[in-house]
């Protein structure tokens, strides 16, 4: 892994937040929101509204990056 956590300002339905990613993690979350055609504050939302409370949004960024890697790959693309 590369570095330590980068924290960047969010903003949530209207509210500011700050988020601690790796910077691997940034770049592939700004690449899927691209891909996606969506801003990353929509997506970032998007994952806050799922996420469960026992969960930290940094951490549910993490896994769905992840998820969302692992399916692209199995899809083959």
């Amino acid at each position: 892994m590369t570095g330590r956590p980068v924290k960047r300002s969010l903003t949530l339905h209207g509210h500011r937040t700050s988020v601690s990613l790796e910077e691997p993690f940034w770049r592939a979350f700004r690449a899927i929101a691209k891909e996606r055609d969506v801003p990353i504050n929509v997506l970032a939302a998007e994952i806050d509204e799922t996420r469960g409370v026992e969960s930290g949004l940094a951490s549910a960024i993490r896994v769905y990056v992840l998820e969302y890697t692992q399916k692209k790959a199995q899809l083959g693309d």
